[in-house]
């Protein structure tokens, strides 16, 4: 069995879980990129220390709301992805400050966490269909520790919906077969898991690429109203 598939079922809470997964070695690809990253920095990094290992998800340990993206470093932090989302994030009132520049810039999210369905930094922005496998223990666990609180689930891009359907699947929630399809805007409610719990509300959005945000195929307007949707629904005081 795999280190995700030993470790993150026994993760008795998200600190836990998060400490175990910093410490993952699984992917051969992975490990190796992001240790080659750390050694051969950009040049406008070149005084930065690199984190060089798995990054583990963002965010309180009783979110209502789950942003389920490929992203590096601390979740969404120091590229124009994370610029683009936190400050969505901020406008409707879930996020401490419009940034997130570095680990200790004081960024808090409010009642809202970042996760990954695939938690090391791939070649070229694209882990394979296998990486994606091994690491899903770690999703799959993260959403039961999560799930007397989570009500909503957006899912950014194609490759975060594809990964958490089954993932809610393995976490006893009844996905509609066939599978929906991902597109911006769709909403697919999923029954509770249990007799006495609450059903949870996935959202497809697009990714906050710079290639969808600059080309205005996702504009701030339409991220925002999203993001606002799923959080009301999820009990959050969204503005």
């Amino acid at each position: 069995m795999s280190y995700p598939g030993r470790q993150a079922p026994a993760a008795p809470d998200l600190h836990s879980l998060d400490t175990a997964l910093t410490a993952c070695r699984a992917c051969p690809r992975l490990v190796a990129w992001r240790q080659e990253a750390a050694r051969v920095k950009r040049p406008a990094f070149r005084d930065w220390e690199y984190w060089a290992r798995p990054v583990p998800g963002y965010g309180p340990v009783d979110a209502r709301m789950l942003l389920a993206g490929n992203r590096t470093g601390r979740m969404f932090t120091g590229d124009r992805s994370g610029d683009a989302l936190v400050a969505a994030l901020h406008d409707v009132g879930l996020a401490s400050q419009p940034t997130s520049t570095h680990r200790d810039d004081g960024l808090e999210l409010h009642g809202v966490r970042f996760t990954s369905p695939v938690h090391c930094a791939p070649p070229a922005h694209k882990p394979t269909p296998a990486e994606r496998e091994t690491c899903r223990p770690w999703l799959v666990r993260e959403l039961e520790l999560l799930r007397p609180t989570v009500r909503t689930v957006v899912a950014l891009g194609a490759f975060g919906w594809q990964a958490v359907l089954p993932v809610l699947a393995a976490g006893g929630r009844q996905v509609p077969r066939p599978r929906p399809a991902f597109a911006h805007g769709t909403r697919v409610e999923l029954p509770p898991a249990e007799p006495d719990g609450a059903p949870l509300a996935l959202y497809g959005c697009y990714h906050v690429t710079p290639r969808n945000t600059f080309t205005g195929r996702l504009s701030p307007a339409m991220l925002r109203d999203l993001l606002r949707t799923a959080a009301r629904e999820a009990g959050l005081p969204a503005r």
